[in-house]
């Protein structure tokens, strides 16, 4: 960590940086003030619930005023921060108010715990176990630049000079004391220095991942842009190329010609295919939230695997429940597009008349939707790279069908969207099962 205990933050961050830490003070000090307050009363109670005891305490007296005067201080300081507060959310910055405030509060604290030091005993070098916890208090909560910690160490000397002097302390008991308090406030300005810098650079980090953040947002909405202005550049000639050749095929051509047409209109349907998964997957990448209903996914999946047998004309896809009724939020639309390339792809890896399970269950917490094939499954090395875009995972279907290698990536990128994960088991020649896990909520 760089060790800022002489220095100031760059000038780039020093202003944002002293906005935050107000915040963050200004916090500090309602907590600190409610916490001291809440135990000044309970002392001021223990007053009244054993007078005998307590009065006959030495200094009682002193300790007495001093917690009525705690009292008050700490009240009058939890009403001024909550009026800072609020000032500080509106605004977002810091005013020179606000920070005399914290130093006023921060040496409030100090002088507490320096004062019931020597109300305890005469000499304090016996007592400063309150001017220590004080001194550790204020260090670690409240964030101060290396002038306001030296200033508030002088006020803090100061102090301690005057309530010896105060005392009439011998100069022996002075030249002790005195050295003591150097000793605590040079452990005092470490600490503060440390937690400073600690807070500095995790502040410093936080605004350069949102930097990051931010460019890779806009970096992501070119690229959908650009991705969109590709696709209808490219649309039009793809549609026009099939077109002619639609209309090559009207006219009398050989065997030879009929292949190339053949040929031409597949690669065009190949294309309009690519042009769309990639639009899609764009699209998913720019949805920050899903528009979902609740939605019974029994009734969901016998629609989907209806569709297949009537569109497809499949047969062999078997639908299992083990969970009657499951409810899920989701989209439709968005989650049939994921129900249909894993079917899809089930049916394209399994030779024909093969079954495919659509089996539904539910664990505690999650509806799980497995698709399951018996299938020529998938290589082992493989597997880790399956979901990722233009994946080198992707491979004809036993058909001679194409992938693009973007299906699995828009499956996965669809069920995250919905606080989901899909999971994936397969053994090369056995078949494969993917596994989709959603939030269950109640029906």
């Amino acid at each position: 960590m760089d060790k800022r205990f002489f220095k100031y933050l760059p000038g780039k961050y020093k202003a944002a940086y002293r906005h935050y830490y107000t915040g963050q003070n200004l916090l500090s000090v309602r907590i600190a003030s409610v916490i001291f307050l809440i135990l000044n009363s309970i002392i001021r109670l223990l007053y009244f619930v054993f007078p005998l005891s307590l009065t006959k305490a030495e200094n009682f007296p002193e300790f007495n005023v001093t917690n009525w005067v705690f009292i008050a201080g700490s009240f009058i300081y939890y009403l001024s921060s909550n009026v800072l507060i609020d000032s500080f959310r509106k605004t977002k910055r810091s005013t020179a108010i606000m920070s005399f405030f914290v130093f006023s509060f921060s040496l409030y604290l100090i002088s507490c715990g320096m004062y019931s030091s020597f109300i305890a005993t005469s000499d304090p070098r016996n007592a400063l176990t309150l001017y220590l916890i004080a001194l550790i208090i204020v260090s670690i909560l409240f964030v101060f630049e290396y002038f306001e910690t030296i200033i508030l160490m002088i006020a803090a000397e100061l102090l301690f000079t005057s309530l010896l002097i105060h005392n009439h302390a011998f100069d022996t008991e002075m030249l002790y004391n005195q050295l003591i308090s150097f000793i605590l406030l040079g452990g005092f300005y470490l600490v503060s220095r440390y937690f400073f810098t600690y807070k500095a650079n995790y502040y410093m980090q936080l605004i350069e991942i949102r930097k990051k953040n931010a460019e890779i947002e806009r970096g992501s909405e070119f690229k959908s842009q650009l991705l969109g202005l590709v696709a209808h550049d490219l649309r039009n000639p793809i549609a026009a190329v099939e077109s002619i050749a639609m209309m090559m095929e009207m006219d009398e051509i050989d065997e030879d010609t009929q292949e190339n047409l053949d040929l031409i209109k597949t690669s065009c349907g190949k294309a309009r295919s690519i042009i769309d998964e990639l639009l899609e997957s764009a699209r998913n990448e720019n949805i920050v939230e899903l528009v979902t209903k609740k939605t019974e996914i029994n009734k969901f999946l016998i629609d989907i695997a209806n569709i297949w047998k009537i569109q497809k004309d499949t047969k062999n896809i078997e639908l299992i429940s083990r969970a009657s009724p499951a409810y899920a939020m989701i989209n439709m639309e968005k989650f049939q597009r994921v129900l249909d390339n894993l079917i899809g792809n089930a049916l394209k890896f399994s030779k024909p008349n093969t079954k495919v399970d659509v089996i539904l269950s539910k664990n505690k917490k999650h509806v799980v939707i497995e698709v399951k094939d018996k299938g020529i499954g998938i290589p082992k090395e493989k597997l880790p790279i399956i979901f990722d875009p233009f994946t080198k995972a992707g491979r004809p279907g036993l058909n001679g069908e194409q992938s693009t290698g973007l299906g699995l990536s828009i499956v996965k990128q669809i069920v995250e969207k919905h606080k989901g994960k899909i999971e994936v088991e397969s053994n090369e020649g056995e078949g494969s099962i993917f596994r989709i896990l959603l939030p269950e909520i109640e029906s």
